[in-house]
């Protein structure tokens, strides 16, 4: 019974080792071509330089705006001269002097203070969205329904009738 007991234990341990050496692998494979390899070698004899194994390199496709435009850095620097919180002459350049100023603003309003502008501090800017052109915008050349007055009674009949109320 102790030896059953020893042996147990034994082949327990032993499973428990050995399972990390069964576990699913992922290799990965190398990508050449022996036609690749071999235009190199042509490549390296006839000028004379060392072969370089190269390697595919794996670039992470980038989205999204990577930089602040010269022309709204500009609109930027205006509004925080405007403020308060950068001195001198509009550059057009993100620098660090317009960061700084930023991220001062952002940090005086509450805000995080990240390198980019906070679009809650672009709004407070004066530089949010303009919706003056929207339908539903104040003063805008969009005109409410006509009063029920002047909707012909066929007309009316006709909406009663789609919309099944008699």
């Amino acid at each position: 019974m102790l030896l059953s007991r020893a042996s147990l234990a034994f082949l327990l341990s032993a499973a428990i080792t050995a399972t990390p050496a069964f576990a699913d692998t992922t290799t990965h494979k190398k990508t050449s071509s022996h036609a690749h390899s071999a235009h190199t070698s042509a490549h390296s004899a006839k000028t004379g330089s060392k072969s370089h194994k190269s390697s595919k390199s794996h670039h992470k496709k980038v989205h999204g705006q990577q930089g602040i435009d010269s022309a709204r850095a500009t609109e930027i620097q205006q509004a925080l001269i405007r403020e308060h919180y950068l001195t001198g002459d509009p550059s057009g350049k993100w620098d660090s002097a317009t960061v700084g100023a930023m991220q001062k603003f952002q940090s005086d309003q509450g805000w995080q203070t990240k390198l980019t502008p906070d679009s809650r501090a672009l709004k407070k800017l004066g530089l949010g969205p303009d919706y003056s052109d929207a339908i539903n915008a104040n003063g805008s050349s969009f005109t409410g329904p006509k009063p029920s007055a002047d909707i012909s009674p066929a007309q009316t009949a006709g909406f009663a009738a789609a919309s099944g109320v008699n």
